[in-house]
């Protein structure tokens, strides 16, 4: 099994559809930024897009909340997926198959919330779809994640002459 992730913004509204037999699928592409030398030295900015398909009753509860523009992280198997292009080649390509879609604050949020800025949407916005096991079942509710907690600073009493074993840490 191929395994893969991928971390970018959404380049497009996602696609709800159905299969033949009345199953559910969600496709959507995911634009990965990144940057690489040229030969010349200079750096280059560089997009990488990503197809991915979420089967099942997780695709039908996430075309609620996926939007173009959105940053997610995918994580997945890769499966070989011809496609056609739009003069009517058959071209190879990978496609991420889903099994879980997390939300993740956009890099703006990010900045501000690290210069101390107020605004946005208060939170990362993250949502992961709960796993499914293999016997039919339900999933679906948001699961909150929790905020990351800040680490408090220790900082050593002034030398007074006191005895290092009285050191709160």
């Amino acid at each position: 099994m191929l395994k893969a992730s991928v971390i970018g913004n959404l380049g497009n509204d996602p696609e709800m559809k159905y299969s033949a037999n009345g199953a559910p699928f969600l496709r959507f592409n995911v634009a990965s930024n990144f940057r690489t030398r040229t030969p010349e030295g200079q750096w280059e900015d560089k997009t990488e897009w990503v197809r991915c398909t979420v089967f099942g009753q997780r695709a039908e509860s996430l075309s609620q909340y996926l939007k173009k523009g959105m940053r997610v992280f995918v994580d997945g198997r890769l499966e070989a997926r011809p496609w056609t292009d739009q003069q009517g080649g058959v071209r190879a390509g990978l496609e991420l198959v889903a099994s879980d879609v997390e939300f993740m604050s956009s890099r703006s949020e990010d900045e501000q919330r690290a210069s101390g800025g107020s605004g946005g949407s208060g939170g990362s916005g993250e949502y992961r779809e709960p796993r499914q096991n293999t016997g039919g079942g339900g999933g679906g509710g948001s699961r909150p994640r929790p905020a990351p907690q800040q680490q408090q600073s220790r900082q050593a009493p002034d030398d007074d002459g006191g005895d290092l074993d009285d050191l709160p840490f």
